[in-house]
């Protein structure tokens, strides 16, 4: 585990800081994803099917997981009371590092802990942060590597039209 947290760290480090692009995907059915939650209980992918989702692994090392969180959480608030969740992924690191973390950029959706990285070969994460857009029906139909703008206009109008199909 020690080593793929490293690799990802030098990966991320090496990784441009510039915002990315989202890339259309094929619709493969999304893998499973079923974390423990930063504030209890378990949070499982398919309790989300309806709704349009981002998956977002990060970790709070990562100097582009921390520029974006702030857009994740305005396009949260912008979509609130829609067919819309983001889930965080934070990946290798413990509940008390999140939370200390949380309380220098506070976000207002739920924030998954998986210590010790089990989600990352299955979803192919490689560099921190990745993310993906997830339909309604549970495809992935965007993905991303590196940060973006989330509540950026482009951004924005792609997540609502994925929530009006």
């Amino acid at each position: 585990m020690k080593h793929l947290l490293a690799f990802l760290l030098l990966a991320s480090l090496l990784s441009p800081l510039h915002a990315a692009e989202l890339k259309t995907l094929p619709g493969n059915v999304a893998s499973a994803l079923e974390l423990p939650g930063l504030t209890g209980g378990k949070v499982n992918l398919t309790d989300l099917r309806g709704k349009v989702v981002l998956v977002n692994f990060w970790a709070t090392w990562c100097p582009p997981c921390r520029k974006e969180m702030p857009s994740m959480n305005r396009l949260a608030e912008k979509l609130a009371g829609k067919p819309f969740a983001i889930l965080g992924v934070d990946a290798g690191e413990s509940a008390e590092e999140v939370r200390a973390f949380l309380r220098q950029v506070p976000v207002n959706f739920p924030i998954l802990l998986d210590e010790e990285g089990s989600s990352l070969k299955p979803w192919q994460v490689f560099v921190f942060p990745t993310s993906y857009i997830i339909d309604k029906q549970g495809r992935l139909r965007f993905g991303l590597v590196g940060s973006i703008e989330w509540d950026a206009p482009d951004t924005l109008a792609r997540i609502e039209a994925l929530m009006r199909q």
